[in-house]
């Protein structure tokens, strides 16, 4: 070993190495900079690295076989000669300390003042329409399935929002003389200039041999330029969906994302589906989820999955649509389900399956918001997570960000059904019946069949006063939508008029057949939100044996923490104090920070009608600690008034009566119309004025009460005997 050492000093193999590794090191730290500058691809670099690394066992080797000597470079002389060659001696030390020097000096400069550092550079962003592709294929699977497929695959990139198709073929019906949706690349381009969308995607999909060719090209409207052209080859039917992935990374390539570089195919593909058939049947069950017809597109996400038992993403639509349907059982199976592959999900579809799963199953909202806060702000043009962030925000009570996530979505799809009817219907809770109406009208003249919008126009209608018409939006809304939700919604919503109006008998024929019909089809939710109605009319007319029995039958047919509250009121009005009792435990073991608000409230109730008006109180204001909500506002005021507390009686319920009137209309928060628990409010209100002394102001309020409780009922009767007095 010394002897090597040895030789390898004498042929100078030490000092030519060294040297050679700090030019190499020199080198490379200054390729890292200056080839970016140039805009050098990145293989530029990692090619200057492997040269330099090949090169250092060439040097080394040509060290030990040459010398450079005073007549040039030679074979190394015999060990015996004494010659001192130029290349050797104290200088060449000095010389190869010097290189390596500057290299480590060099080396940390560039570390320590971050100029290596990779610095995100936030993209501009950029709006696209994707035209419909031109199928020249004649397989008819292909129509839609690919747009859907490439929007999901595009929009992976942070910084480009897809326009909505479904918007863009509306405004396509206004531009094609035969009033045909059809969105050709020549009318995505009109659809975009009037929008404002900045680039339109214009895709084909071809036979090529036993396979076929999907092509792209990208147009920028603001220069007129075609920006890129990309195609990919799928070698089967099945493989169409990947290459589809694949293109759409081509695109975000193009237009300046390369996140999707280097990834497996599973991050790049626009669906976890295992085939084309499973895919095309979930993409026609999202559009009719779209449009609400939940019933229709139950069975298109049956279809997909039992042609892909793994197609998780199905799953959590047919789980959606289900609990939208009021079909609770059928819902938590198929939910569980899609839980358990989440693992087949992409991160995408992850958070937005959690994020619904927390919405809708648990009720816990702040891990919803949680989980769409994050799919916003890792994919900030998904409109979907953005408009259920919206939502969630909207159910933890903050109207601020619900309302800010709504304008950003209405700034990026102004004519979107989905996301104007949702700013009417926040602009109803916040009390703007006018604006609300305004909107909603705009939206129903535009598309008569989203039902929701009806909910906005009927409650103008009653803050009006002008309840014939309230009583036809809901009528409208009944006939010309054709939604299992919209005539569930129209005839709640015609008994909610009716019960405000005191008409009992009325509310009981609009909702007692409709009971047995969502009995018999299964749909135990949606007949519990009926019989509630039943059991507050029997309540309100003093029958309290009926009120009682009708209350317990809610329960019996559905634990939903709205149902459960309203249920448990009626039955402490009623008496049944073990009953509400028991809700109130149930509840209070909710994950649900609402729920368990509501708890303490049905808690607090139980101790007023005991008398304990002290107690009642305290534990009223620890549940709007908890949730400030509009109900506990109103129990909080009775507690008040029954207490003898007049003053702060009258200041709650004023804040029920006016400030927050808008809550009201929907009290849980779940577009239910609920008007009617606004009607009794004038009655407390003559209570509290009385209590102060004010006998004028009481009878005023009184006489309001009995303009609409012309039918009569235990308050109605007391109302009448205070103004008598």
């Amino acid at each position: 070993m010394h002897s090597l050492i040895k030789e390898l000093r004498r042929r100078e193999v030490f000092r030519t190495v060294g040297l050679y590794v700090g030019i190499s090191w020199i080198l490379i730290e200054a390729s890292s900079v200056m080839l970016p500058a140039f805009d050098a691809p990145d293989w530029a670099l990692r090619a200057v690295i492997i040269v330099a690394i090949i090169g250092f066992p060439v040097t080394a080797v040509l060290a030990w076989v040459y010398d450079v000597t005073e007549s040039g470079i030679e074979v190394q002389a015999d060990p015996t000669d004494t010659l001192i060659l130029p290349f050797g001696g104290r200088k060449t030390d000095f010389a190869v300390i010097g290189v390596l020097v500057v290299a480590l000096v060099f080396s940390v400069y560039m570390n320590v003042t971050g100029t290596r550092t990779v610095v995100a550079v936030e993209l501009e962003p950029v709006s696209v329409l994707i035209a419909d592709f031109d199928n020249q294929t004649g397989d008819a699977m292909f129509d839609g399935l690919l747009e859907q497929a490439l929007t999901i695959g595009v929009e992976s990139a942070p910084h480009i929002s897809a326009y909505l198709r479904t918007s863009a073929k509306e405004i396509s019906k206004t531009l094609n003389k035969e009033g045909s949706d059809e969105l050709d690349e020549a009318t995505a381009q009109l659809v975009a200039a009037r929008e404002g969308v900045r680039m339109v995607l214009a895709g084909s999909i071809i036979p090529a041999g036993a396979g076929y060719e999907l092509a792209m090209s990208g147009l920028d409207l603001f220069s007129n330029e075609q920006v890129f052209d990309v195609s990919i080859k799928a070698s089967s039917r099945n493989d169409v969906l990947t290459a589809v992935g694949k293109l759409s990374e081509e695109v975000r390539d193009a237009l300046g994302d390369d996140s999707a570089k280097g990834k497996n195919v599973a991050t790049v593909e626009t669906f976890t589906a295992s085939s084309i058939e499973a895919a095309r049947d979930y993409v026609s069950a999202l559009a009719l989820a779209y449009d609400g017809k939940h019933d229709e597109a139950i069975e298109l996400y049956r279809s997909a999955t039992e042609k892909d038992p793994s197609f998780g993403r199905a799953f959590s639509g047919w789980a959606l649509s289900t609990t939208k349907l009021g079909k609770t059982e059928e819902a938590d199976k198929l939910w569980k389900r899609a839980l358990t592959l989440l693992g087949t999900m992409t991160e995408r579809e992850r958070l937005r399956t959690l994020g619904l799963y927390y919405t809708v199953v648990t009720g816990n909202y702040e891990k919803a918001v949680e989980s769409f806060g994050l799919l916003v702000d890792r994919f900030p043009s998904d409109a979907a997570g953005r408009n259920n962030l919206q939502v969630v925000a909207f159910l933890t009570l903050d109207f601020q960000r619900a309302s800010d996530e709504g304008i950003i979505l209405l700034q990026q799809y102004p004519d979107s059904a989905l996301y104007r009817s949702n700013f009417a219907l926040l602009a109803t809770y916040s009390g703007d019946f006018e604006e609300a109406d305004r909107v909603a009208r705009d939206l129903i003249e535009d598309d008569p069949d989203y039902a929701v919008s009806y909910l906005a126009v009927a409650a103008a209608a009653m803050y009006r006063g002008e309840y014939d018409e309230a009583r036809g939006a809901y009528q409208q809304m009944r006939e010309a939508t054709k939604s299992e939700y919209g005539q569930s919604a129209g005839i709640i919503g015609l008994a909610d008029v009716e019960s405000y109006l005191g008409n009992y008998a009325e509310v009981r024929q609009l909702l007692e057949a409709e009971v047995e019909s969502a009995i018999a089809d299964g749909n135990t939710a949606g007949a519990a939100s009926k019989l509630v109605i039943i059991a507050e009319t029997y309540l309100a007319e003093g029958d309290l044996l009926r009120a009682a029995e009708a209350a317990r039958s809610v329960l019996a047919n559905s634990q939903q923490t709205s149902h459960s509250v309203a249920a448990a009121l009626v039955a402490i009005g009623a008496g049944d104090m073990e009953t509400a009792r028991t809700v109130a435990e149930r509840l209070g073991k909710e994950l649900q920070i609402q729920t368990r608000a509501y708890a303490e409230m049905i808690s607090a109730s139980l101790l007023r009608e005991e008398g304990d008006y002290i107690a009642a109180i305290d534990k009223l204001r620890s549940a709007l600690e908890m949730s400030d909500l509009w109900l506990i506002r109103l129990q909080l005021g009775r507690a008040y008034l029954d207490g003898g507390h007049f003053a702060e009686a009258a200041d709650e319920l004023r804040t029920c009566a006016d400030t927050r009137i808008g809550e009201a209309t929907f009290v849980f928060l779940d577009d239910t119309p609920t008007y009617r628990y606004l009607a009794e409010l004038p009655y407390w209100q003559g209570r509290a004025a009385e209590g102060f002394g004010m006998t004028e102001a009481a009878a005023d309020y009184y006489q309001a009460f009995l303009q609409l409780r012309l039918n009569g009922g235990p308050l109605a009767k007391d109302a009448s005997e205070r103004i008598a007095q």
